[in-house]
C-alpha cells in the first residue's frame, strides 16, 4: 500500500473552475490509486481585514474552513495583503506557493505518492524534485492548467471528468480519443475514481456537436481531438452504442 500525501493549492483550483469541489472526493481519489493518506494539506487565503469588518463573511469563511478540517485536511492559511497597482486600484493577493512547495518537499520524505492539486506551471520544478526522490506525483487540476505540468506529472487528473468531485449535473463530460473521417468520433468518459475506470465506447456524430448553436465544419470537428477539448453532452443509452447528444464545448467560466 502506497503512503500518500495531498497538497492542494485551493485558490488556484477554485478560480479555474473547481469552486465548491468536494474534499472527501479528493481523499477517495487518492485511496482509489491504492494509497493510504498520511498527510493532507489545504492551502487557503485568509482576508483578516475583511473578516474583521464583515461578520457574515467571516462566519461563512469559518464554516468552510471547519468543513475542510472535518474532511481530514490540515489548513495552511496565507494572509491576504493589499496594495495599489499602477492604475491606483486596490489589489488583494495571497500566495501560498512557497509554503506548499517547502511542505511538500519536507513531508514527502516518508511518502511514496503525492497528489498535487493545482494547474500552476510554477510547480513544475516541485514535481520534478519529488520525482527525483522516487515519488509518484499526480496532478489534479481544472481549467487553465499548464501543459508542461500535465506532461511532467505521472498522471494528470482532469477535475471536470472525475465523478462526484463537483456538484452533480445531468450532463456528462468527456474528451475525444478517436475521430473518423466519416464524421464521427469516440469519447473517453471517466466512470470512477481509479485511473482505469474509463469507458471509451461513447460515440459522437458530427451533427450532434454545435458551437454557439451552429454545426461545425469537418475540420473543426476533427480539431476537437487535437486541442483536447472537453466536451459536455447528454448520454443516450439503449440499443447499440451509447451516444452523445446535444454536445458542446465545455466552458467552466
Amino acid at each position: 500500500m502506497l503512503k500518500a500525501g495531498i497538497f492542494l493549492d485551493v485558490e488556484n483550483l477554485s478560480r479555474t473552475g473547481g469552486r465548491g469541489f468536494r474534499y472527501e472526493t479528493v481523499r477517495r481519489l487518492v485511496e482509489a490509486q491504492g494509497a493510504t493518506v498520511l498527510r493532507a494539506n489545504a492551502y487557503l487565503a485568509i482576508d483578516l481585514q475583511r473578516e474583521d469588518e464583515d461578520d457574515s463573511y467571516r462566519q461563512a469563511k469559518e464554516n468552510h474552513r471547519n468543513a475542510v478540517r472535518r474532511n481530514g485536511f490540515h489548513l495552511v492559511l496565507k494572509e491576504a495583503r493589499r496594495y495599489r497597482n499602477d492604475d491606483g486600484q486596490e489589489v488583494v493577493k495571497a500566495n501560498a506557493d512557497l509554503d506548499l512547495a517547502v511542505d511538500a518537499l519536507l513531508q514527502a520524505e516518508n511518502l511514496d505518492y503525492v497528489l498535487l492539486g493545482t494547474g500552476d506551471g510554477d510547480f513544475l520544478r516541485l514535481v520534478r524534485a519529488l520525482q527525483d526522490k522516487g515519488k509518484r506525483v499526480d496532478v489534479l487540476s481544472f481549467g487553465n492548467v499548464s501543459g508542461d505540468l500535465k506532461r511532467e506529472a505521472d498522471y494528470h487528473h482532469y477535475g471536470f471528468l472525475i465523478p462526484d468531485l463537483l456538484p452533480a449535473s445531468d450532463r456528462r463530460i468527456g474528451v475525444m480519443h478517436y475521430v473518423d473521417e466519416r464524421g464521427f468520433a469516440y469519447l473517453t468518459v471517466r466512470e470512477g475514481l481509479s485511473v482505469s475506470d474509463l469507458r471509451t465506447d461513447v460515440i459522437l456524430y458530427a451533427q450532434d456537436y454545435t458551437e454557439d448553436g451552429r454545426k461545425v465544419s469537418a475540420d473543426r470537428f476533427r480539431d476537437l481531438k487535437t486541442r483536447e477539448v472537453l466536451i459536455e453532452f447528454e448520454l443516450i443509452e439503449g440499443e447499440g452504442k451509447p451516444r452523445a447528444r446535444n454536445a458542446t464545448e465545455f466552458n467552466w467560466k
